[in-house]
């Protein structure tokens, strides 16, 4: 019988019969092979080669150029299941078109991430959806059954969720155990996973580095016990970057690596990503255990099951029959479109007194400052960009490239030193951008050596220095390009952006003897002028000490750009390679130093100035939001961001985003790090006993809508809820209702209010439509931990709900508060006053240090003494 006409390949047959022939034929060395993230082809039954993981967190990322969405947090604050239901469909056709002409693109992709956005300083914030479980389970749900497709057999894409479980503190990552009793842990951590599961678009999941009550995420029981039970379905589970080494290199868990891959294996995970593209030492590992009775055929049969499971889904031994096989739409206009169109529902209007919308036919002159106005930021999970818009480049397009100027806000520096200026060579080399060529791993990307390294002279090279906060700077030559350090420790003028796994990009200014020593943040030595050209000194030589000479200072220029425009739009915000992100927490929610400054300059010069934040997470920016006549916030929107941008200031497409998360007031406010207890430590919107700067769910419009004739009618657990909301202002626009629950007579502490049900919708002006929704309201319909049922609904309501107001538990009362309308459009208004109180007494709660790390529960793990080994394992 040939290899086309096995039992396995025959379609007519169950498929877990087909896994179950093909499983069969496969000797042990082969299904052993296959549990490595890099499975090898088996010829002789014509298998191709496979493969566990793509990145595509909101676009095919790591692979060169494709569309590329608002960040995953952008997407969250769209509030909007359809809208990120399609740009899963988007994203996954693009993997199959990248695929068909480059094998290396994978079909199993890793994404969503669900983790809940519990702490604003966890640097991988921007991967999430929301700090809140109903909304991340409903947008998960949806960019899951996006990339799942609609066919009831195959599938364009097998997504697998990250990262499982409790995991939001990157500091120490891979050592450190989070403490979560078990009504957070069904209340809060497992239910964002729950919800996609169960809704079937999901082919698996990803644990995290950290532990979880002292046992290491890659051993989890809650495999066993939750996961697994909340569906039919085989599900795959894939090791994260390097973790199952983690058990024993960095978390002493296991003395040897055979027994930490057999206790993984029998934990239940299926695909071990370790080593890169090297799979010789895990089946070496697997084959000890095996040898040493530490694991059985049956365990290796179990994993490789499962991952044959995904393959016959993704069509693989079925490609005449696959719908997806000949897919090849990429970069078209319609995802295009989309793209805009996600970059225009993630931005969030926080304040505003009138000066919004702008009218493009006054003839008005418009300022785009800030150190991220012409610039569209990329983070470690993008896509290489096929075409770009920056916030100037839209703002140009809209309101005329004549009455629009530009300021960077950079500080113009010379580097001084004994033997002359710094100086950038002149080079005919070409630009290039990082990863366009597409690499399974960027971590390995290396620098750039084609280029000449910088050298002292007597004329020196203006560099631009921005301050990226806590000291961390950037210099970026005329040309554009960033100093960086190659593998050869030169110093050159030679990146596109800072970016890479270990960001070679980054310098920062030590005061010494009069002068200044350049650290490189990369490597951790400074910079030295030698014979060849500037390098990072080695252990035996001296550094090199530099004068800064300031040419000019970034507020001055910009203070120059406002006060010769009518209105200036600062654009600040984060790089996302920088100051938080994975492997790095942030330190504190304030605005860097540089930035504030910039738009209090602007500010003076010009008081009708707006203030853009353009970042992976929330700021702590009370003065600004009191002083000045509005705030956006945004994500970063991806290709479209400018554009995006510019028709929300023109009115074009009023703003509706709501925040996903909580802004905070101060750092005060915010707990431990490694304080998982969001019940026992009153965090998030649903326990936060404080004043929010801006709460969960907030966001303002353009216009006005009322909310009228609420009714509702229980059955069971489950309540039939409806209202009817009425555009009352003068142009169409966006509005999300939001309903919220809260437990009437609670007998242990429950959340202020409990959002339940969301819905984004358009109405023309006038227009009004009846919602009508069908809200959980038992323990078991909800997720809600036993000792603690007994919620009721509360009410619909707009872009920030009010305070829970008391009801009776035998009677409960409905409200619907209506429409919550913007700020008054002339003159500070209540809302603008309070803002201004909180700038100047915000409330505090005694300050914990998030750098300061330990297990809060104090659990302690076997076969190991402390938790404070480095974490060295890779992305994913």
């Amino acid at each position: 019988m040939t290899a086309e006409r096995l039992p396995f390949r025959d379609p007519r047959l169950p498929v877990g019969k087909r896994v179950d022939d093909l499983l069969g034929r496969l000797t042990l060395d082969e299904r052993i092979a296959m549990l490595h993230q890099f499975g090898p082809a088996v010829d002789r039954l014509g298998i191709a080669a496979f493969r566990t993981g793509q990145e595509a967190l909101h676009g095919v990322a790591w692979m060169g150029p494709a569309t590329v969405f608002p960040q995953a947090v952008g997407l969250g604050a769209t509030w909007n299941d359809d809208l990120v239901r399609r740009v899963g469909e988007a994203v996954s056709t693009e993997a199959r078109a990248m695929r068909a002409r480059d094998d290396r693109v994978g079909l199993n992709v890793w994404a969503p991430t669900v983790n809940l956005l519990r702490h604003p300083l966890w640097g991988r914030g921007e991967e999430g959806y929301s700090e809140d479980p109903h909304l991340t389970s409903a947008l998960a749900t949806a960019y899951t059954r996006g990339l799942r497709g609609d066919h009831p057999a195959y599938w364009r894409t097998a997504p697998v969720l990250k990262h499982w479980l409790a995991h939001n503190n990157e500091t120490d990552r891979d050592t450190t155990s989070s403490s979560v009793r078990p009504r957070v842990l069904h209340e809060y951590d497992l239910r964002a996973f729950r919800g996609p599961v169960e809704a079937g678009g999901v082919a698996g999941v990803m644990p995290a580095y950290n532990l979880v009550n002292g046992r290491p995420n890659h051993l989890s029981p809650y495999l066993a016990d939750h996961l697994r039970t909340w569906t039919d379905q085989e599900l795959l589970v894939c090791s994260d970057a390097g973790a199952p080494s983690n058990l024993v290199d960095s978390e002493h868990y296991y003395d040897t690596h055979e027994e930490a891959t057999a206790a993984a294996l029998r934990a239940g995970v299926d695909s071990f990503t370790d080593h890169g593209t090297d799979s010789s030492q895990t089946t070496a590992r697997v084959r000890g255990a095996l040898g040493r009775g530490l694991i059985t055929e049956a365990d290796i049969d179990t994993a490789v099951r499962r991952q044959l499971h995904v393959r016959f889904a993704l069509g693989e031994f079925d490609p005449d029959l696959d719908p997806y096989a000949r897919t090849s739409a990429f970069d078209t206009a319609g995802h295009r479109a989309l793209a805009q169109e996600a970059a225009e529902q993630a931005v969030v209007l926080l304040t505003n007194d009138g000066i919004l919308p702008l009218d493009p036919d006054t003839g008005h002159r418009v300022a785009v400052v800030g150190p991220l106005a012409d610039i569209c930021k990329l983070d470690w999970y993008s896509g290489t960009l096929i075409r770009r818009s920056t916030p100037l480049d839209g703002l140009r397009a809209r309101f005329g490239a004549d009455r629009t100027t530009h300021a960077e806000g950079a500080d113009r520096v010379r580097l001084r030193c004994a033997s002359g200026y710094l100086s950038a060579p002149e080079s005919d080399a070409a630009d290039a951008v990082r990863g366009a060529e597409g690499a399974l791993d960027p971590a390995l990307l290396d620098g750039r050596t084609d280029l000449p390294p910088l050298v002292a002279g007597t004329e020196g090279t203006v560099f631009a220095l921005t301050d990226w906060g806590g000291g961390v700077l950037t210099l970026r030559a005329p040309d554009g390009r960033h100093l960086s350090v190659a593998a050869d420790r030169r110093v050159r003028a030679s990146a596109d952006q800072p970016g890479g796994w270990v960001v070679q990009e980054t310098f920062r200014l030590e005061p010494h003897d009069g002068g200044h020593l350049l650290r490189h943040l990369g490597t951790g030595g400074h910079v030295c002028v030698a014979a060849g050209g500037a390098k990072v000194a080695a252990p035996d030589e001296a550094p090199t000490v530099f004068t800064v000479e300031t040419l000019e200072r970034g507020e001055d220029e910009v203070a120059r750009a406002a006060a010769a425009a009518d209105t200036v739009i600062v654009v600040a915000g984060n790089d996302p390679h920088i100051n938080g992100r994975e492997t790095e927490d942030r330190t504190t929610l304030a605005l860097p130093g540089a930035q504030d400054r910039l738009w209090r300059a602007a500010r003076a010069a010009n008081p009708r100035t707006v203030l853009v934040l353009v970042s992976s997470y929330p700021y702590a920016v009370g003065e600004a939001a009191a002083e000045l006549p509005a705030l956006l916030w945004t994500a970063h929107g991806g290709q479209a961001a400018g554009t995006a941008l510019a028709r929300v200031l023109a009115g074009d497409a009023p703003p509706a985003g709501r925040l996903p998360q909580t802004w905070y007031a101060a750092d005060g406010d915010l707990p431990d790090l490694l304080d998982y207890d969001v019940i026992g430590g009153r965090q998030t919107y649903l326990y936060f006993d404080g004043a929010p700067l801006f709460p969960f769910g907030h966001g303002l419009t353009y216009g006005a809508f009322t909310y009228e004739d609420l009714t509702a009618e229980r059955t069971g657990d489950t309540v039939r809820l409806g209202f009817s909301v009425t555009n009352t202002g003068r142009a169409a626009s966006d509005e999300v209702a939001q309903v919220y629950a809260r437990t009437t007579t609670p007998g242990v502490p429950r959340p202020h209010r409990e959002l339940v049900a969301h819905r984004r919708v358009r109405l023309a002006p006038g227009e009004r439509r009846r919602l009508d929704f069908e809200v959980p309201v038992g323990g078991s319909a909800t997720g809600t931990w036993p000792a603690a049922a007994g919620r009721s609904p509360r009410a619909p309501g707009p872009s920030r709900p009010p305070p829970p107001a008391p009801t009776s538990a035998s009677a409960p009362r409905w409200t619907c508060p209506g429409s919550r309308p913007p700020p008054p459009r002339t003159g500070a208004g209540p809302v603008r006053r309070r803002l201004r109180r909180a700038a100047r007494h915000p409330p505090r709660r005694p300050h914990q240090d998030p750098r300061r790390l330990r297990d809060p529960g104090g659990a302690r793990h076997p076969r190991r003494s402390c938790c404070t080994a480095p974490a060295t394992s890779g992305p994913a």
